[in-house]
């Protein structure tokens, strides 16, 4: 059960009592211990192991909290960093998960500050893994290296987002990231519209059935822009789930051809014994800007010992092949592969075991 904070802190110097009605500390740390094959050397051949950090779910500490302010109107906000569980944060902790003011109410909600993308939002629907972990999908890599600042378009900063009522199933959001001419892009220098993002989704969740489609486009500035677009669904038959996402990303260099990636997503998750859930994910990332593929296939197992706490295990595999070279990522362990010497491609197995707690 998640702790509520009712009363804050009284202003000594004026007598004021502030109005928050509510702020919320929550959290989870989930650590485990991994092991990577092929995961370095000259060779290709040396393995990786130890304590990992976010197996099954992303370690994290944060507050949110709500005012009331009548009439249906609600002002908010959401400070969240990530745990590394590994080494106790060992760089220092931040708020870069998500640091948002928000403003909602029968129009929806508004929100500014640094958080998910609505196009990254869309494909962590279905991605049974959670984005997390060795067996997540990773199609939302920086495929082309860009160079500037999330890159990935995971999350962004400087960010204002609009997210709609429900009418019957159906939402939409989307969202502005300003560049404020802060990014830079090697050989152009501070480039104007550099890091600048614009996206949002559609989506329809109504009982078993769920579909999500999303668009978004980030500037490079001088030297192009990436475009991305996906269409996700699941269905939820009870004694399984099935869920898949299709997703292109394209970049557009100035003065050179499109390049592209398109990355496919198939999933089955299925309860075990009312207490735990096994799933099995099959990824294609089919790197057509370099004539390369990679398969993953990852297979789960989540055993919650309550509400809260839950043991877990997976195994994924990682076929490069070509020019292909992903890596399983195991945080804080092993998340960076390249090629053999004779210039082969490395292939890689991962192992998982871990705990995850959440408050």
């Amino acid at each position: 059960m998640k702790k509520s904070l009712i009363a804050l802190a009284v202003l000594a110097a004026s007598g004021a009592a502030m109005a928050q009605s509510s702020v919320t500390l929550f959290g989870i740390v989930d650590t485990g211990v991994s092991y990577v094959n092929n995961a370095g050397g000259a060779n290709g051949d040396s393995s990786k192991y130890g304590v990992n950090t976010s197996g099954n779910a992303t370690s994290r500490l944060g507050l949110r909290g709500t005012e009331d302010l009548g009439g249906g109107l609600k002002a908010g906000f959401w400070l969240e960093g990530e745990i590394f569980g590994d080494n106790g944060n060992a760089a220092g902790f931040n708020f870069t998960r998500e640091s948002t003011v928000r403003l909602s109410g029968n129009f929806g909600e508004v929100r500014l500050g640094r958080e998910t993308t609505p196009t990254f939002r869309a494909g962590l629907k279905y991605d049974l893994f959670g984005a997390t972990g060795i067996g997540q999908n990773m199609g939302y890599s920086d495929w082309a290296g860009s160079g500037i600042a999330d890159g990935n378009t995971i999350r962004k900063n400087n960010m204002v987002s609009y997210s709609s009522p429900n009418f019957g199933g159906v939402t939409a959001n989307i969202s502005y990231a300003f560049d404020e001419k802060a990014n830079t892009i090697p050989g152009f220098g501070v480039g104007s519209k550099a890091g600048r993002y614009a996206g949002g989704n559609v989506g329809y969740d109504n009982g078993p059935l769920s579909v999500t489609a999303a668009y978004g486009t980030l500037s490079y500035g001088p030297a192009g822009d990436r475009d991305e677009m996906s269409i996700g669904a699941s269905y939820n038959f009870g004694v399984a789930k099935v869920a898949g996402n299709v997703q292109q990303i394209k970049y557009k260099p100035n003065g050179a051809a499109n390049e592209k990636f398109n990355n496919y997503l198939l999933g089955v998750s299925a309860p075990v014994g009312g207490v735990g859930e096994v799933k099995l994910q099959y990824a294609l990332y089919d790197q057509k800007a370099i004539n390369s593929k990679a398969h993953q296939l990852s297979l789960g197992y989540v055993h919650n010992l309550s509400k809260r706490t839950a043991v877990y295990g997976t195994v994924a595999y990682l076929k490069n092949q070509d020019d292909s070279a992903l890596a399983l990522n195991a945080k804080g362990v092993s998340n960076a592969v390249g090629f053999k010497a004779n210039g082969d491609a490395r292939n890689q197995t991962g192992v998982q075991v871990g705990i995850r707690h959440a408050f």
